[in-house]
């Protein structure tokens, strides 16, 4: 118990420990907790204090963070193999993410018209957020993050190659491309785009999510058991499923 309280909390002092292991029923001194720590490597707090984890941090701003990156994906066009470059942005507490855009050139004008978008004042998705990651990609120009900036969203750069520090949107990466882009082949932009369309209309209202509790992020009304038949709506040709009982 004193590992616990000191590893979750590494603002306390011995004697902080000591009483919260009073209020549960341990009645120890702040010298044998003290010893317990040294035993286990811990040091004291001053020390721990200034090393706040990736976990503790992303925590402590849940509600105003977002993450935002690119995946690629090689499109038919009539000049031949093409790839694109498509940019997601991320609500991390919810899941909920934004398909922003496609292009074969991100430069920078593009950029900016990108962040216009996620921050516009009646509808932008990044509205009500203050903390937007992103790797190092020099994509992410200067006067992208300074137009976030001027929004009033910061933008947190991460340490080259840490793509472990943005896990949340890498794994929907990871989906996106398992469930859907490397299961198809695209003949212009118009097919990739609706393509993403549906993924994403299928995994905010019909996929489940471990990292959620196994849950939809926005599910439809709930249908009562009483109902016996179960339907099958399907996207793109079958290859994204959704079963549900039949609305009486």
């Amino acid at each position: 118990m004193v590992v616990k309280f000191a590893n979750e909390n590494p603002t306390w002092g011995y004697d902080r420990i000591q009483g919260a292991l009073a209020n549960v029923g341990y009645h120890t001194s702040d010298t044998t907790v003290g010893n317990i720590l040294k035993q286990h490597g811990i040091e004291p707090a001053p020390d721990r204090k200034r090393h706040t984890t990736w976990s503790t941090l992303i925590k402590a701003h849940w509600d105003v963070l977002a993450a935002i990156d690119f995946t690629t994906v090689e499109v038919w066009t009539n000049g031949g193999l093409v790839t694109f470059y498509l940019l997601f942005v991320m609500e991390l507490k919810t899941r909920r993410v934004h398909f922003v855009g496609s292009t074969t050139h991100p430069h920078e004008a593009w950029m900016k018209q990108a962040a216009r978008e996620i921050t516009a004042f009646d509808d932008g998705f990044l509205n009500g957020k203050r903390y937007l990651l992103m790797d190092r990609d020099t994509k992410f120009c200067e006067s992208f993050r300074s137009f976030l900036a001027n929004e009033g969203i910061t933008p947190v750069r991460l340490p080259a190659k840490s793509p472990n520090l943005n896990a949340h949107q890498e794994m929907f990466f990871g989906s996106l491309k398992w469930e859907c882009l490397d299961r198809l082949f695209f003949f212009g932009e118009g097919s990739l785009r609706n393509a993403i369309r549906e993924f994403l209309a299928h995994y905010h209202a019909e996929r489940n999510h471990q990292g959620l509790d196994n849950t939809i992020i926005n599910p439809e009304a709930e249908i009562s058991n009483d109902s016996d038949e179960v339907q099958c709506r399907e996207r793109l040709g079958g290859m994204l499923r959704y079963y549900h009982r039949k609305a009486a």
